[in-house]
């Protein structure tokens, strides 16, 4: 897919979800179950939880973004299709024939991207940006990571492959001119950069969530 172009799109929406969610970033990768995963300590159950619980909110990015399609606010993002939500049902059925349970957490993530989906879907450029560009970018250490770590192979990280869409590179770049563009057409930029501070807490609080159940007696 060919890069859309960002001419005279200002200001910029995704530098400012950057700058302005940094330090939850950088939080995020320092807590819970995201931080045993950065530092080679994760577990198969363990990651498997983390996508039993990430399933629910990518499903609703993706029913929103189609929801609204035909919106020319979203329509730069809807056109990439960059759906994960079957690759991590494919992965967690690879993983394990376990029926793991889905979290109050992983609940009220799905829940708030249901409500930024509401009105103009506006929102969702936040809940874009932080999970597909994440999973374009920060996603392929995580990946490697896992591989190493856990041994995982193609058929449990089909999350991270992309390549039945188009080259990384030219995707990465294509999908932030996208969020760009979609940013720029918004009417209330500040809403998205406030909602992608709410997202990076909702991965905070499961990340957490995902450690203690882990660690915890079972239910």
């Amino acid at each position: 897919m060919t890069a859309v172009s960002a001419e005279s799109v200002a200001p910029s929406v995704v530098t400012a979800l950057y700058v302005q969610t940094r330090a939850l970033h950088l939080e995020a990768e320092r807590t819970g179950f995201i931080a045993d995963m950065l530092r080679g300590a994760a577990s198969r159950n363990g990651y498997a939880l983390l996508l039993r619980n990430l399933l629910p909110a990518y499903h609703q990015i993706e029913d929103g973004l189609e929801r609204h399609r035909d919106d020319p606010m979203l329509r730069p993002l809807a056109r990439y299709r960059l759906a994960r939500a079957p690759a991590i049902a494919a992965d967690l059925a690879a993983l394990t024939d376990d029926e793991l349970p889905l979290l109050p957490e992983g609940e009220a993530y799905a829940q708030t991207i249901a409500r930024a989906a509401e009105g103009d879907g506006s929102r969702l450029i936040a809940h874009a940006y932080t999970r597909y560009l994440g999973d374009l970018n920060g996603g392929q250490i995580v990946k490697r990571l896992l591989q190493k770590s856990l041994g995982l192979g193609p058929r449990e990280l089909a999350h991270y492959d992309f390549s039945a869409i188009g080259e990384l590179a030219a995707l990465k770049t294509g999908y932030r001119q996208a969020l760009e563009l979609a940013g720029a057409a918004a009417a209330d930029p500040e809403a998205i950069i406030a909602e992608g501070a709410v997202a990076f807490e909702c991965n905070i609080a499961l990340s957490i969530a995902v450690q203690r159940r882990l660690s915890g007696p079972p239910a």
